[in-house]
């Protein structure tokens, strides 16, 4: 199974903030990466989008965040000429959201793969597109019941 996890998904992996409900779920979703019972694939932009929350929110632990994130070695897709024209018609098609945010999307559905975001506002922009859920509602194949 193949899962898109965006930037707010990545960034509860090294905020650990405990107050957070969906801070479990994150935690399952990388549990399950290290057993091998999902692959995670990310746009290569996630390192600059992840890399700037860290270093403007919380500059102190950017590098030991980023070096903890970096050292999963997640499969990441560049951003090539027809990824990048694809965002672009998703885009077009789904008015409101963000080239980062379609990247993910996109990226899940090019691949047949889920993108798991924790942005509800997205959600109801363009959660008809399919291939995409909160990360509230997600159930890790380990969770499954």
């Amino acid at each position: 199974m193949l899962i898109v996890p965006d930037a707010s998904v990545i960034l509860t992996l090294v905020l650990e903030r405990e107050d957070e409900p969906d801070f479990p779920i994150a935690f399952h979703i990388i549990d399950d990466f290290l057993a091998g019972t999902i692959e995670i694939r990310l746009p290569s932009l996630w390192r600059y989008e992840v890399a700037n929350t860290l270093a403007m929110k919380r500059s102190r632990m950017a590098r030991d965040a980023m070096e903890t994130l970096l050292a999963y070695e997640f499969e990441e897709e560049s951003l090539h000429r027809e990824y990048c024209i694809d965002v672009l018609r998703f885009m077009a098609e789904v008015r409101g959201i963000s080239f980062y945010d379609a990247s993910y999307h996109v990226l899940a559905l090019r691949e047949g793969g889920v993108y798991v975001t924790a942005d509800q506002r997205y959600i109801g922009y363009a959660g008809g597109k399919g291939h995409v859920v909160l990360l509230s509602q997600w159930k890790t194949p380990t969770r499954r019941q």
